[in-house]
Parts: structure tokens; sequence; C-alpha cells
């Protein structure tokens, strides 16, 4: 069994109780199936479940690189010299990440409102990036965009491999 969720922002990707957030046990009740990798509680977007330990471990370990697309709605404007720094791989500190692709988008079509809302600063425009990369490591699309000057405020997963999250409505899922 393969399941597509939209995991909403604030949702923690654990089905056991934390006691301050919610979970995926607020929004699925199938048993037998765990999560294929993780999304920051404060990210959103496309949650890949299973209840097959082989693939939930090629979809999850970074061995695989199975590339993962995000929205992200950065501060400012990136400059090409910023884009161009995230295509061949930034220097974390701890690590240099793989170089990614990444373009500025319009604002993705058909998406839904956060709650609670992003920032909003009168002075300082947003725009919205499109990465994709190969890792995954902890936090590291933020880690990212901050490093090259353009801090994410919203970050949405919208596609792993050849999954997308089309059409799913935050906490909704769908059998793939």
């Amino acid at each position: 069994m393969l399941i597509l969720f939209n995991k909403p922002y604030g949702v923690i990707c654990q089905f056991s109780s934390d006691g301050m957030h919610p979970t995926l046990k607020d929004y699925l009740d199938i048993p037998g199936i765990y999560p294929a990798g993780r999304l920051d509680t404060d990210s959103e977007g496309l949650l890949i479940l299973t209840d097959d330990g082989k693939l939930q471990h090629k979809i999850s370990h970074p061995r695989h690189k199975e590339a993962k697309t995000y929205w992200a709605q950065v501060e400012g404007i990136p400059t090409e010299e910023a884009l161009e720094k995230l295509r061949h791989g930034v220097n974390l500190g701890d690590f240099v990440t793989q170089p990614a692709t990444a373009r500025i988008i319009p604002e993705p079509p058909g998406l839904w409102p956060r709650t609670p809302p992003v920032r909003f600063r009168k002075a300082i425009p947003t725009s919205w990036l499109e990465l994709t990369i190969s890792e995954g490591k902890n936090r590291q699309v933020r880690r990212m965009t901050a490093k090259t000057g353009f801090p994410t405020l919203r970050l949405i997963r919208c596609r792993i491999g050849e999954r997308k999250l089309d059409g799913l409505a935050p906490g909704e899922w769908r059998e793939a």
C-alpha cells in the first residue's frame, strides 16, 4: 500500500502524540503504515506513507537519491548569483549540498492559505522558488535559501520522484 498525504503546517510526522501538536494519527486511520521520510512540523506538502518496509527504505534513504521538489516562498527576490549558488551546491558549514535545480516561479496555482499565515512585511517583497534536491538532510532547503540571503518563509514539498501532490488539499490523502 502506498499513500500520498498532504501534510498540513504544524503536523508532526509521527503517529504517537507529543501532547503539543497534531500528528499523522489525527488524519490517517490506516493500520500498519509508516512515513517514508519526514517533513518538519513547519513544512507542508507531500508525505508518502507505506506498509512496505523495502519501499519505505528506498524512498527515504539518501543513497537512493530520490529527487524531492519543493516550493519555497522566500523573503526578497533572489538574484541570479543566489540561484547559481543553489545550482552548484551551498556550503552549510557541516556539509556542502549537492547541486539543486532552482528557479523563480509565480505563486503555485491552487495554493491553499496557510494557517497561521506567513508574516507580511510591507517593505520586503517575497517570491517563490522551485527547488529540486536529491539529499533531504535536516532543514536543508531552509538552510540553503538562508545561506544565499533569501530566508524561507513557507516550504511545501510538491513532488517525490514521480509522485505528485496534485489535487490534494491539506489533510487529504489518496492511495497511489
